[in-house]
């Protein structure tokens, strides 16, 4: 099958997991509970883990429940020296390029992170536009609605010719059950039932459609 649409995720997707990058904005997120909200340093790992599971991040259960700011959380959890845990990759950049299909990036981070990322990885002017939290919101990924505002910012395309790839099971399981085809990225090769692919890189892309999809 031909893809017509690739939906990417950004963090742990467009960059590997080893980076420590994510580990580095979790630490962020930890502070933002102590510092802001007065949360025990005890307390703020678990704080941060049951939001992230009940609600798809921990940003929206700090919403719900104690009336954070959008963009004050996302400037304070995104405020790291990305050129510490990324760097340009050129192979990736070749690999994308070669992708004969529209590409956007979906992310429950915000459009200013996701252009810090691009640039870091130099892979700016790759992807049509960033759906990011602010596009999506009051809803994050994996839940339904932020699958439909993904598709109407990308102009209504049949899921069925759409490709969602990210590397959190629970997010490629949500868009499969609505039609999306799926790509489950950084694990390991073999079969999965939480997505229709496994890649174990992005640079594994291509054969999806060498193998027409």
């Amino acid at each position: 099958m031909a893809f017509s649409v690739i939906f990417f995720d950004l963090d742990d997707t467009l960059y590997p997991p080893v980076s420590g990058l994510w580990d580095e904005i979790g630490a962020r997120i930890n502070q933002y509970l102590c510092e802001r909200l007065g949360f025990p340093p005890e307390s703020a790992v678990a704080v941060r883990e049951r939001y992230f599971q009940e609600y798809g991040t921990t940003l929206r259960g700090l919403q719900i429940h104690h009336g954070v700011d959008m963009d004050d959380y996302l400037a304070f959890v995104h405020d790291v020296p990305l050129e510490r845990y990324l760097k340009p990759d050129a192979a990736l950049r070749q690999v994308l390029a070669s992708i004969p299909a529209r590409k956007l990036i979906f992310t429950n981070a915000d459009t200013h992170h996701a252009n810090r990322v691009l640039q870091q990885r130099g892979l700016q002017g790759l992807f049509e536009t960033i759906i990011d939290i602010h596009a999506i919101a009051p809803y994050c990924k994996p839940m339904p609605e932020s699958f439909q505002r993904a598709l109407q910012v990308a102009g209504n395309p049949d899921p069925r010719a759409c490709l969602l790839i990210d590397d959190q099971p629970r997010v490629t399981r949500a868009a499969r059950a609505l039609g999306f085809h799926t790509a489950l990225v950084h694990a390991p090769a073999g079969v999965s039932l939480d997505a229709d692919f496994v890649l174990p890189t992005l640079l594994d892309l291509p054969r999806l459609f060498q193998q027409g999809g």
